[in-house]
Parts: structure tokens; C-alpha cells; sequence
């Protein structure tokens, strides 16, 4: 269920109407008129894993040089260059574009040849090669076929241009990705392993709220291999076990497991191997979280260098969220309008118009970019749970009757509003309905804690934060920190962040920071 878009002469803002038909991004036709159609070429390339196929034509069609494979190899790719170079300077082509068919990983190594050798390259969608050969030639699909289908796909305007993104945001976006695939991963062990201590343990696990986080829980789990075991230790076997390997417990703790275990249902029959799954499961689990912790650290330091780190003064992003959003958007520069963001995530509803029947109110459209919108909807349902105005608003949304996925998508919407204000426009996140903001430095500062990372990378962290936070706002930032170094200068023992925090005040603006007076007389 999506939020209902106006048209038509029902009132509300209206978009202008497009003056050509073709895709903004698509469109050369000034191009063609300027040198001539005769004289504007085309090279379409339909890719496939180890090997491609290319022809050459001009905008009417008349078919320059055939179609031929093209192996992905250097020698191969070179060749093929020389070749549409040779046919250009034959037929005198003064401007051309590569269009070339998005498959995907393996249009990359053709794309990059060409764009290296000063070529303008373009994406072809696989839906527009389809349905311009489909409408030619219905039920018969072969290389060549496509070929000509592409060309009719980049002269209507299908061949986009697509804006390059720098290595940076590249890397990003595969380590979020891959933290991505990580967690998925895990969350699948945990249902494994869940299903394989219910055969060994039945119930166990729900005696525990904190299942995955609780020592006590998986020594227990690992030592006794049954109800039995645990009733035969009993209370101080127990409480000595975890005293050996230096597990801190409480006693109810270990009387509700004994609890538990007076009255357990028996165990399958292959309680031993499942037991022994259970083991091998966790180890694998416990291995993939530090590894979503070590990459998380090195997220958030990519993160802090760009300006999607101002999101962070939003009440209710966090740094994993705004760093899968950023990945996914690439540089802000990108987007015209905060509209442009949410029409490539496809956030709004489809719609089905004939003569007098109008359905403007469908479901979200399906061509889209799928890993944007749910970063978007991502931060929309922890903007839900956790930040104040948009929870107001999703209950008052939910007592009008208002369908939840409909709540959903409007928050979405407004977060993309404010996302493109705050990234776009350099400033921190301000709205009248709320107390204060969040704060970024704190944020990032309390992130780092949580991860256990090196002082070092704290403090680079810290200080690219603060080239992306603006001037006026380093006050703003500086007075949780003081508030925080004043907690730990009370402190005794080791604490990283006493020596860190003056560092990054004195960067804010601060001045030095003295330390409280303890109290005690002069023995001096």
C-alpha cells in the first residue's frame, strides 16, 4: 500500500509536463541533429560471461561493420577498439556511443575498455532489450536479435547514462554489502542452531532473554549435554563449573535452569549429534560476528569522510544504517532533488490509467533500485521504534485506520526529504518537534566503544567527523563530549578516550580542559 499521488485535475502540485519522451539520461538526439544522423554512430555490445558480441551502425540502422564476437581478453578487446575506430574514420562518424547490455558482472570488463579509450558508455537494461525485441521479432531470441533490439532500445532513449562513482564510495558499498551477506548468514546459523539445542536441550533457550550474549548460557550449553547432567551437577556443581573458567552468574539464574531441567522433556534420540552441531554451529556464528564487528569498524571510518555522516544527528539513525543509505545513494551530487532519490528506489505507487479508469493509488512500483529502498525502509522502521516525532505520527497514522505498510513508506518518504536537506546542504538535522537533536561526534564516540576499536582509529574517525560538521555546530558538538571527559577524568584506571577527548575538544574550539580538584589538602 502506497501513499496516493494526485493527477490529473484533482488539485495538489503538479509535475511539467516532459517536453521530449525520451529518458533525461538517454537522450542525444541534439547530438544526431548537430553532426547529422549519417555521421552518428552506435555500438552495441550483448555480453555474457566469457565472451560478447558487437556490431556497428549509424542512427538510421544501415549496418557499418557486423556483428562479431569479442572474447574478453586484452588482445581481443583491443581489436575489436581498432576496429570500430577503423569503421568510424571509414563512414566519417563524428560522434558515437557504446551502448552496452547491463549483465551482471560481466558487462564491467567491456565497459572499461571502451570507457578507457575515451569511448562514451552506456547501460542498456535487459527489460528494454527484451521488449524492443519482442516487439520485432515475438518468439525468436538470438545474439544477433538482441543486438538490433539494443540498437532500437538506444535510439528511443533506453541507453542511460550512469554517473561514474570514485573508488571510495565503490569500496564502501562493497563492504556493506558483504557485512549484509554476513549477517544474513548468521541470523541463518542462529536458526540452525536454535533447532538443533531444541533436540538436545527442549526449552532451554527460552529460559534465557539474551540467548546469544549470555556466557552463562553457552558454558552451560557446551559442558552439559542434557537435562540430566545439569540436575546432577545441581547448584554448586554448577556455580563451580563457571567459577573455573571465571564466568560471572547469579544464583537465580542457575535455579531457573534447574528449574527448568526437573521438569524437561526428554531428548531425541540423536541428542549426541545434534549436541555436537550445536558446538560447531555457535563456533561458526562467534567467528562471523567478529568479523561483522571488525567490518562495522572499518565502515564507519569510511563513512565519517563523507558528508552522510551528518545523518547521524537524526534521533534514531545509526552508523550501520546511514552507512548501508550512503552506499547505496553514492555521492549526493548525484541527485537533483530529494524526489530523484526516492524515484530511483521506486517509493512511490504505480499506476494504472485507461480512459476514464484511473488506479493511481497501486502498489509501489517494481522497477527500482531493490537495495536502496530497503536501506530507506531500513531507517524507516528504526525511525519508527526509536525517534519521537516519527513515532507520534505512525501511532496517529495506525488510530486513523491507515495500513502499516502505507506508515512505512510515508516516513521513507519524509526521511528521504530530510536526508537530501541535511547531505546536500552540509547542516545537522533541526525539527520543532523535538527537544534536540542527536549528536554526531557522541554517536561515532559511543560506536567505537561498543566495537573495542584501536585509539587510533577513533581519533581519525573523530576528526574526519569534524571536517563534515559544519562550523556553527561545533559548540553544539563539543558539549556532550566535555560532559563525557568530566565523567572519566572522576574515574579511576585506564580510559582511552581521557586522552582522546581533548584532542578533539581543542579541535571544536574548546580550549584546554582542566582537571576537577580532588579535594585533598596540600601536603606540600
Amino acid at each position: 500500500m502506497a501513499t496516493t499521488r494526485k493527477s490529473g485535475k484533482t488539485g495538489g502540485r503538479q509535475r511539467p509536463f516532459r517536453a521530449f519522451v525520451q529518458k533525461p539520461r538517454g537522450a542525444f538526439h541534439s547530438r544526431v541533429q548537430k553532426v547529422g544522423p549519417e555521421h552518428f554512430g552506435l555500438v552495441c555490445v550483448d555480453c555474457h560471461k566469457a565472451q560478447s558480441k558487437f556490431f556497428v551502425c549509424d542512427f538510421y540502422g544501415n549496418v557499418l561493420l557486423a556483428p562479431a564476437p569479442l572474447d574478453h581478453n586484452r588482445p581481443a578487446l583491443d581489436g575489436a577498439i581498432a576496429k570500430v575506430r577503423d569503421t568510424f574514420a571509414q563512414h566519417r562518424i563524428q560522434d558515437s556511443i557504446v551502448a552496452i547490455e547491463r549483465t551482471g558482472r560481466y558487462h564491467h570488463v567491456v565497459k572499461q575498455a571502451f570507457s578507457t579509450a575515451a569511448f562514451e558508455t552506456r547501460m542498456v537494461h535487459p527489460f528494454a532489450t527484451k521488449q524492443n525485441r519482442q516487439a520485432a521479432d515475438p518468439g525468436n531470441k538470438t545474439d544477433d536479435k538482441d543486438l538490433f533490439a539494443m540498437f532500437r532500445a538506444a535510439v528511443n532513449g533506453f541507453a542511460l547514462c550512469e554517473p561514474e562513482w570514485g573508488v571510495s564510495w565503490r569500496n564502501l558499498q562493497l563492504l556493506v554489502r558483504y557485512r549484509r551477506g554476513l549477517v544474513e548468514k548468521s541470523s541463518a546459523l542462529c536458526c540452525q542452531i536454535r533447532e538443533h539445542l531444541d533436540a538436545v536441550l527442549p526449552g532451554l533457550a527460552r529460559r534465557f532473554d539474551t540467548l546469544w550474549d549470555s556466557p552463562v548460557a553457552w558454558h552451560l550449553i557446551q559442558q552439559f549435554s542434557s537435562a540430566a547432567a545439569l540436575r546432577q551437577a545441581g547448584l554448586d556443581g554448577l556455580a563451580q563449573s563457571l567459577r573455573q573458567v571465571g564466568v560471572r552468574f547469579q544464583r537465580r539464574t542457575l535455579e531457573t535452569v534447574l528449574a527448568w531441567a526437573s521438569q524437561a522433556a526428554p531428548a531425541e534420540p540423536t541428542a549426541d549429534m545434534n549436541h555436537h552441531l550445536v558446538l560447531a554451529l555457535n563456533a561458526d556464528r562467534l567467528q562471523k560476528t567478529q568479523e561483522i564487528k571488525a567490518l562495522e569498524r572499518r565502515i564507519a571510518q569510511a563513512l565519517a569522510s563523507t558528508p552522510y555522516i551528518l545523518l547521524l544527528s537524526i534521533p534514531g539513525v545509526n552508523v550501520v544504517s546511514a552507512a548501508e543509505f550512503a552506499a547505496e545513494m553514492g555521492p549526493i551530487e548525484n541527485y537533483p532533488s530529494a524526489r530523484a532519490i526516492t524515484g530511483r528506489a521506486g517509493l512511490y505507487p504505480s499506476r494504472y490509467q485507461s480512459n476514464k479508469v484511473d488506479i493511481a493509488n497501486g502498489p509501489l512500483v517494481r522497477c527500482a533500485n531493490r537495495r536502496l529502498r530497503f536501506a530507506i525502509l531500513f531507517i524507516a522502521d528504526n525511525l519508527i521504534l526509536c525517534n519521537q516525532h516519527f513515532r507520534a505520527l505512525a501511532a496517529q497514522w495506525r488510530l486513523a485506520g491507515k495500513d502499516a505498510r502505507m506508515t512505512h513508506v510515508k516516513v521513507a518518504f519524509r526521511f528521504c526529504r530530510i536526508a537530501y536537506q541535511l547531505v546536500a546542504g552540509r547542516q545537522v538535522f533541526r525539527h520543532p518537534c523535538l527537544r534536540q537533536r542527536s549528536y554526531i561526534l557522541q554517536k561515532l564516540t559511543a560506536f567505537h566503544e561498543e566495537h573495542d576499536s584501536p585509539v587510533s582509529q577513533i581519533m581519525n574517525d573523530l576528526h574526519s567527523a569534524i571536517e563534515q560538521v559544519p562550523v556553527q555546530e561545533h559548540a553544539a558538538e563539543a558539549k556532550p563530549l566535555h560532559e563525557q571527559l568530566q565523567e572519566l577524568l572522576r574515574k579511576k584506571g585506564p580510559q582511552p578516550l581521557r586522552d582522546i577527548l581533548p584532542v578533539v575538544l581543542a579541535r571544536l574550539g574548546l580550549g584546554s580542559i582542566q582537571s576537577p580538584e580532588s579535594g585533598e589538602a596540600d601536603l606540600t
